[in-house]
């Protein structure tokens, strides 16, 4: 019995919300002509913002087609693109360079390094004592 009282209450708040549901402007379409009057003129101002008239559409595409030819500003806007896009590409090559540089002179200075050090150790191992000592014949550089 408790049941079909919880069921009974449940239908009868479902009834009393759609019939103010029905009411309110929000949830439904006012059912007066005033409003529907209002509704359609702001569908109305909708859609001119959306679309535009058949002949401003027409205007649009003949004013460019595929071989026309390009305003001034496009053709001064396509080059500033295409001369930031080269100054970027420059600029990172120019950095790939200097890198790639460092890193050979870096390499060059160790391996020179590595030689000085063994030609060191061979001339000291080699060393007779009968000539004066290889760091007076070195010449300063």
């Amino acid at each position: 019995m408790k049941w079909k009282q919880v069921l009974l209450l449940s239908c009868a708040a479902a009834v009393v919300l759609l019939a103010i549901l029905q009411e309110s402007e929000s949830a439904s379409v006012r059912t007066s002509d005033d409003g529907a009057v209002k509704k359609q003129s702001n569908s109305k101002k909708g859609l001119r913002k959306i679309f535009m008239a058949e002949s401003d559409a027409s205007n649009f595409f003949k004013k460019r087609g595929k071989r026309s030819t390009k305003s001034q500003d496009e053709i001064n806007a396509e080059n500033r693109q295409r001369l930031s896009a080269d100054e970027r590409r420059r600029e990172y090559y120019e950095e790939q360079r200097n890198e790639f540089e460092n890193y050979v002179e870096e390499e060059q200075d160790e391996q020179e390094e590595r030689s000085r050090e063994q030609i060191d150790q061979w001339r000291q191992w080699h060393y007779d004592g009968l000539s004066p000592s290889y760091l007076y014949q070195r010449q300063n550089i």
